[in-house]
């Protein structure tokens, strides 16, 4: 190892004393000014993780939601996956080490991975539209050229579009040409092929307007939708002429305040759509005749997409292994529907992307969403082989049609992580084969009244959970407060767990009204307040 020259661009990328990060699921986020260490040696780590696995490494330079002000990082492991935990534990001692640490970690890594110092090592670089990424990007080459590394900076892409080169690149294209140009061709000829089927009554039926949260979704849809057919109509609101990136707009904002971006006019039914910053989360909405806003969220959307799949399962008379992987903010109606409707097995994982990504590998078709509009849907491999045989064989006429609609379906979602460009399309194809409005989708099933809180705590790690995160095994009593609490409610349910980054305790509650969810979530606070170590003053009750 050329420790000589990681030596010399270090004195480059020098560490501002007293921060400490964390790699988390969104990898490392903070200020940008903070973060031009952490981009060069995230470029020594994707060479180490590229000799170790002999694969291509992405590094994607992305704050995704967070405030322009803010950047992040996160590296892309061989079939566009997250970095798996190992190399996340390396990733946060590597951005806090003093600078006289850097060399004993990398030869400890190499050691341990068992990383051949002379292997190739190819690294493919991407970065989201903030004033700060390109500068940061610069730092991450300089970090894989320490250790010679190759590699590709493809520029301005959305998080989605590096996950997908990577993956086809490490499986020498089998899953898609490794361009940004084969990931345009290769949704849109499915999109095409499989709107080939739906009714032509109602020309306003593909008619959307998108908030592109004022970051590379916009520029990406742009040159997207030369591609596109005429018929999906689109069009492009906060597209980072003029605004701040994620300022009063993006899914976050919209999700969370539970109302329209600024810079887009609603008119009663329309279908509108947000993107966050990074273009890997999406929700829908619309304001009805009497101008109430409607959120629909990461539930509805896997709902909507199982449900379709489910239905084209039963016409090609396959019993493929399906289920729905949600977190325990999932609302309970969605749950309940699935299940004791669509008779679709839900399964609950904590928190965190990852979580629920590993858990939908287990099935032949996995389906997930956050309620915030990130998810996908995983196909096992015997399951595609199986659709595509039964599309290119089945001698039964509307079988072998069903079948090709599922191939296609495939070829319209990004595996590989959650995609806001390729879930729109996904969506927009299922309203418009079923020939649904948004509110008729809206409609399948009603969101449970709920309320999320935080409770300012001394130490966050007193809460110690289990089952999903939605029993609390620390501190002794909570749990027991709050099945009681529970017990005094209809249809309820409520839960607690620790933040990820903060010292906050965050409440879930639901019930069968708005005013009894209030309820239930303040007198939940207050137990966490008094048996957990609040600070502060206790939690007032809900406005």
């Amino acid at each position: 190892m050329d420790f000589e020259a990681v030596a010399k661009y270090s004195a480059l990328h020098l560490k501002p004393t007293g921060l400490s990060l964390q790699y988390g699921t969104a990898g490392f986020r903070t200020k940008a000014g903070h973060l031009d260490h952490v981009m060069y040696r995230m470029g020594l780590l994707a060479v180490l993780r590229s000799r170790q696995t002999k694969s291509t490494i992405g590094v994607m330079v992305t704050a995704s939601h967070n405030p322009e002000e803010d950047n992040g990082v996160k590296l892309v492991d061989p079939l566009g996956e997250m970095l798996t935990s190992a190399w996340e534990e390396y990733a946060t001692r590597l951005a806090n080490a003093e600078e006289q640490e850097i060399q004993s970690i990398l030869t400890e890594i190499c050691q341990k991975e068992a990383v051949k110092l002379h292997q190739y090592a190819s690294v493919f670089i991407g970065r989201d539209t903030r004033p700060s990424s390109e500068k940061l990007s610069q730092s991450v080459i300089d970090g894989v050229s320490a250790l010679g590394g190759q590699y590709h900076d493809y520029g301005l892409v959305t998080t989605p579009q590096l996950h997908y080169v990577v993956c086809c690149q490490n499986t020498q294209e089998h899953y898609g040409k490794g361009t940004v140009e084969g990931y345009y061709q290769k949704l849109s000829k499915a999109f095409g092929e499989l709107t080939k089927q739906a009714s032509s009554s109602g020309d306003d039926q593909m008619c959307l307007k998108i908030d592109c949260a004022n970051g590379i979704g916009a520029l990406k849809l742009k040159e997207m939708e030369c591609y596109l057919p005429k018929k999906l109509l689109i069009h492009l609101y906060n597209d980072g002429t003029k605004d701040k990136l994620n300022h009063l707009c993006g899914a976050d904002f919209v999700k969370v305040h539970q109302k329209p971006p600024l810079g887009l006019e609603i008119k009663p039914n329309e279908r509108c759509c947000s993107f966050d910053g990074d273009a890997d989360r999406i929700v829908y909405y619309y304001n009805d005749t009497v101008g109430h806003f409607h959120l629909v969220d990461g539930d509805k959307i896997a709902t909507l997409i199982s449900t379709f799949i489910k239905e084209l399962l039963i016409k090609i008379g396959q019993t493929l292994k399906m289920a729905v992987v949600q977190t325990a903010y999932a609302n309970g109606s969605s749950t309940r529907y699935l299940e004791e409707t669509m008779k679709v097995p839900v399964h609950c994982t904590k928190t965190g992307v990852k979580h629920l990504h590993h858990k939908a590998q287990e099935f032949d078709i996995g389906v997930y969403f956050e309620a915030n509009g990130h998810g996908t849907v995983l196909f096992s491999k015997a399951a595609e082989e199986k659709i595509r045989h039964m599309a290119k064989e089945e001698k039964e006429n509307q079988k072998r049609k069903a079948a090709k609609m599922l191939e296609n379906t495939i070829d319209l979602i990004n595996q590989t992580v959650g995609d806001a460009i390729s879930d729109m399309l996904v969506i927009e194809a299922i309203l418009a084969l079923k020939g649904l409005t948004v509110q008729q989708w809206d409609a399948i099933y009603t969101d449970l009244p709920n309320r999320q809180l935080k409770v300012k705590v001394a130490d966050r790690r007193v809460i110690d959970t289990t089952d999903a995160e939605r029993r609390a095994v620390t501190p002794p009593g909570l749990q027991e407060k709050i099945d009681e609490l529970v017990k005094k409610y209809r249809v309820s349910r409520a839960f607690v767990r620790p933040s990820g980054t903060e010292d906050v305790v965050r409440v879930y509650s639901e019930a069968d009204t708005q005013e009894n969810a209030d309820s239930l979530a303040h007198e939940v606070s207050l137990a966490v307040y008094y048996l957990a170590g609040g600070i502060g003053e206790p939690p007032q009750p809900v406005c």
